[in-house]
């Protein structure tokens, strides 16, 4: 599986999407500021919105979609899923 992912900071106002072949490791990575960039600097560590496929080239196409949207499409996305934005992982590390 291939996932396309949103995440955002504690309060929402800057977000960040990705792709991975495994989403509960990257979250944790996010989580854990285990890779250097921009989720580390920004603090951005909520997953609040993802997509999953078994195509590579589909979810790295969604992916570049995404990120050409303007803020207020994005917020749109993840609210007709996750309207409160909660994170989606917080029951992953417990």
């Amino acid at each position: 599986m291939y996932y396309v992912y949103i995440l955002s900071n504690w309060n929402n106002q800057v977000i960040y999407i990705g792709v991975t072949n495994n989403l509960e490791r990257r979250i944790y990575e996010h989580k854990n500021k285990l890779i250097d960039g921009f989720t580390k600097k920004y603090n951005i560590d909520k997953l609040v919105y993802f997509e999953e496929t078994t195509d590579v080239k589909a979810a790295i196409e969604r992916e570049k979609q995404l990120k050409c949207w303007k803020r207020e499409k994005k917020n749109i996305l993840i609210n007709s899923i996750n309207p409160e934005w909660n994170d989606l992982s917080i029951s992953w590390y417990r």
